[in-house]
């Protein structure tokens, strides 16, 4: 990747979705990036509130930083995200992997939405891309199977892997989602997995694993080749694809994998008010026969 000055990274987490969002800055410039914005959201009010997302904007209005950029590393399925709301107070692009256009015609329809063309996001991100905040320089690289849509950013000496990877003692992302493929994230881990082992690896949640007391969501490159308990170094594609499906076959549906998704398609967008001023989000239902 090109030259880049060092990063500046700030860290948030969300302990209501275990979800980490962060600012970046570099050294010479006050142009800022996030990603992976949390809207904070109470199903069972109906409600939601800006608190993260006002939290990141006090820090980056504290360091006297504008936020130029909004990325997303996919269609988040376990909390909303507020990239829209931070677009709509800073004037930020919001970008995301270009396979969110398949991850839109996947679950569009369960919505009773024909939306596919990513028209939503001011950017749709190839594999290899350069995106420029201030005097650092992003490189993404698709990383999808877990969703189409997944794709890492690397800056200097740092990756921000979504849900691709999570600590070595926790493993790696689900690939049971419409249009996720276990195969396939074993080959994007294994891309990440090939940069130097010193690189440092940034996580968008961490679950603590029973035995650790602290929630951590830094890692490297030589920290997972050594430990990842789902794909250290030496497990073969075969070996993965088998024990994924096996553990995929046991877990639950996120929570809020309908009120997220459905807004999260839309980078952030919040369903239009209907006549009575209210906004409503859908929640298909399986019924039985009869």
């Amino acid at each position: 990747m090109g030259a880049s000055s060092a990063a500046r990274i700030s860290a948030f987490f969300d302990p209501a979705t275990n979800s980490v969002s962060y600012l970046i800055a570099g050294s010479a410039s006050r142009a800022a990036a996030v990603i992976d914005p949390v809207l904070d959201f109470d199903p069972g009010a109906s409600r939601v509130e800006t608190h993260s997302a006002d939290a990141i904007m006090a820090a980056a209005a504290a360091e006297g930083l504008t936020v130029a950029w909004v990325l997303e590393t996919h269609p988040h399925a376990d909390h909303l995200s507020a990239a829209d709301y931070i677009r709509t107070r800073t004037g930020a692009m919001v970008g995301i992997g270009a396979g969110i256009r398949e991850v839109q015609a996947r679950f569009g329809p369960i919505f009773d939405a024909d939306e596919a063309d990513g028209a939503d996001f001011d950017r749709l991100f190839e594999d290899g891309e350069m995106v420029t905040v201030g005097d650092l320089q992003f490189e993404v690289i698709a990383t999808p199977g877990h969703t189409p849509a997944c794709v890492s950013y690397r800056v200097g000496d740092a990756v921000f892997v979504g849900d691709t990877l999570f600590m070595p003692d926790y493993g790696t992302a689900r690939a049971d989602f419409p249009g996720g493929d276990a195969r396939q994230l074993y080959r994007s881990i294994r891309r990440i997995l090939t940069l130097p082992r010193e690189t440092r690896l940034f996580l968008c949640h961490d679950y603590k694993a029973p035995h650790r007391d602290q929630i951590v969501w830094e890692t490297s490159v030589g920290d997972e080749l050594d430990g990842n308990v789902h794909i250290h170094a030496g497990v073969s594609e075969e070996e993965y694809v088998a024990m994924r499906h096996a553990r995929d076959a046991t877990l639950d549906a996120p929570k809020l994998l309908y009120p997220s998704i459905q807004v999260n398609i839309r980078a952030g967008r919040l369903p239009p008010a209907g006549e009575n001023g209210r906004r409503y989000l859908k929640l298909p239902l399986s019924v039985p026969e009869g």
